[in-house]
């Protein structure tokens, strides 16, 4: 019996059956998780270009229409209208205020996403700025990332990039830029 025992074994050892099957088995999960990372950094790097062109646009519309008032939500639909996130108009946090290059205080850093775990999110501040002001607008989107193990690559970004992850697993995006309002 331990003869048949002993046989068996060393003829399996001795076996070359399987090994590519071994192989797939070890490498496949590997490859199938940087293709799908890849798949996820290219629909963040969409919703970023989307972002940032629909900012750039409202921007402009404010910038060329001095003598139009907008209001909050009239500028948070403008910057929705390019869909950069899943249910936009929940999802993005807008501010816009003026500021004084003589006197440069610079931006807080206080600036947050949409917390989720408030039932009221108050609105940041909105300023529309007069003739000649150095205006700055802050937009930040947050996200739900396609494949959950995504994560990991925001943790590998780190806190001074415009991609971050906050404590819920959400990721947000942060888009600032400036201009100056234009003569009436």
């Amino acid at each position: 019996m331990t003869y048949s025992i002993k046989h068996a074994l060393g003829r399996f050892r001795r076996s070359e059956d399987g090994t590519v099957a071994f192989d797939f088995v070890l490498w496949f999960p590997l490859f199938l998780f940087f293709m799908l990372i890849g798949v996820e950094v290219g629909l963040v790097g969409l919703k970023h270009v989307k972002l940032e062109r629909s900012m750039d646009e409202t921007v402009r519309w404010v910038r060329l229409n001095t003598g139009a008032s907008p209001t909050h939500d009239d500028l948070k639909q403008m910057i929705c209208s390019t869909n950069p996130v899943a249910d936009c108009m929940s999802n993005v946090r807008l501010e816009m205020r003026n500021m004084d290059l003589r006197q440069w205080d610079g931006l807080p850093e206080d600036y947050s996403c949409i917390d989720r775990s408030e039932t009221v999110t108050p609105m940041n501040e909105l300023s529309l700025g007069m003739d000649n002001e150095l205006m700055v607008m802050r937009v930040c989107a947050e996200f739900n990332p396609f494949m959950p193990g995504s994560k990991l690559f925001a943790k590998f970004l780190g806190d001074d990039t415009m991609l971050s992850k906050n404590e819920n697993g959400y990721l947000s995006i942060r888009k600032s830029t400036a201009f100056v309002q234009e003569p009436r």
